[in-house]
């Protein structure tokens, strides 16, 4: 243990320290030493996949202790390929996968199954996967299909174009229609403003365009307007009626009252005479109609004190 914890050690006086420069070289026989260059790394599965081996499923970006193989003649227009050899975690199988400069991918070359991937086309598992139906689509069938898809297309739109057309046509002759409607109901606003404007030749035209519904409310407006003129005149009438029968009622008074110690046929023609001057225009008054007055006429104030027992103070002076 002494020895270890030493500044200094000893070198004999023949060592020749050119001699024992290290060489970084695979380890192996001399056979595997002339070889490609293979190193272990740290990697994540970059696709799912499923061993052949046991039928164990590992997920994209599962980690593994991988070893990385350098091969020297593979590359692809100057870019060097890359193979990598993983194991089962189920089994331990051998899974050897590598680069693909040519699709920006990895191909799996022996010892498990790429799942399927939906979102790429025409991409499936095992080695060789640029031959024909078993890899990723080359240049030439990527346009043959784009061909044969354009010529689909303009076939269903040569079958599509009689209906296309007529669609058209319908539509031409909507807006038409609707461009037609359109003038008349502005030709006959423009008419009615005139005839409002003018009132004169154009008057009738504007009335016999007028709505049905229209001319109902018109007249259910005039009825309403002849009842309530007939009403006004009615309560008219009464209030009228009512201050004559209160003129007579006070010309009575004034005449009974010198009249009072006479006789009795004095005082009887009197109250005749009187009812008969109140009769004879409530008679007359319904059928003719009084001419309308503008005088000032003041009504009696009724005592309402009186009606409803309420009696008045008597003034102390």
């Amino acid at each position: 243990m002494s020895e270890r914890k030493v500044l200094t050690k000893y070198y004999p006086p023949d060592f020749d320290p050119s001699l024992v420069g290290r060489a970084r070289k695979p380890k192996g026989s001399a056979a595997a030493a002339a070889g490609p260059k293979v190193q272990t790394v740290r990697l994540m599965a970059p696709f799912s996949l499923r061993c052949v081996a046991c039928g164990e499923y590992m997920y994209r970006g599962r980690k593994f202790n991988a070893r990385k193989e350098t091969p020297q003649g593979e590359r692809y227009l100057g870019i060097q390929l890359y193979r990598f050899y993983i194991r089962c975690t189920r089994c331990s199988a051998e899974i050897v996968f590598r680069t693909d400069p040519k699709n920006q991918d990895y191909v799996v070359e022996k010892g498990a199954k790429r799942n399927t991937d939906p979102w790429k086309r025409g991409l499936e598992n095992g080695a060789g996967a640029e031959g024909e139906g078993g890899g990723l689509e080359t240049d030439e069938q990527r346009l043959d299909r784009l061909e044969r898809e354009m010529a689909e297309a303009e076939g269903e739109e040569e079958r599509n174009a009689m209906a296309e057309l007529e669609a058209k046509t319908e539509d031409a002759k909507r807006e038409m229609a609707v461009a037609d409607a359109l003038d008349e109901i502005r030709s006959r606003n423009a008419r009615l403003e005139m005839a409002r404007k003018e009132g004169g030749e154009l008057v009738g035209a504007g009335l016999a365009m007028v709505s049905p519904e229209e001319e109902e409310r018109r007249r259910q407006e005039e009825e309403d307007a002849e009842a309530a003129r007939r009403a006004f005149a009615f309560v008219r009438r009464q209030d009228m009626l009512e201050e004559i029968v209160e003129e007579d009622g006070e010309d009575e008074k004034a005449g009974a009252a010198p009249n009072g110690s006479g006789g009795g046929t004095g005082s009887g023609s009197a109250p005749v005479s009187t009812s008969d001057s109140k009769h004879s225009p409530a008679a007359t008054a319904p059928d003719v109609m009084p001419p309308p007055t503008f005088k000032r006429q003041v009504k009696k104030k009724k005592d309402h004190a009186a009606l409803l027992g309420i009696k008045k103070k008597q003034p102390l002076v």
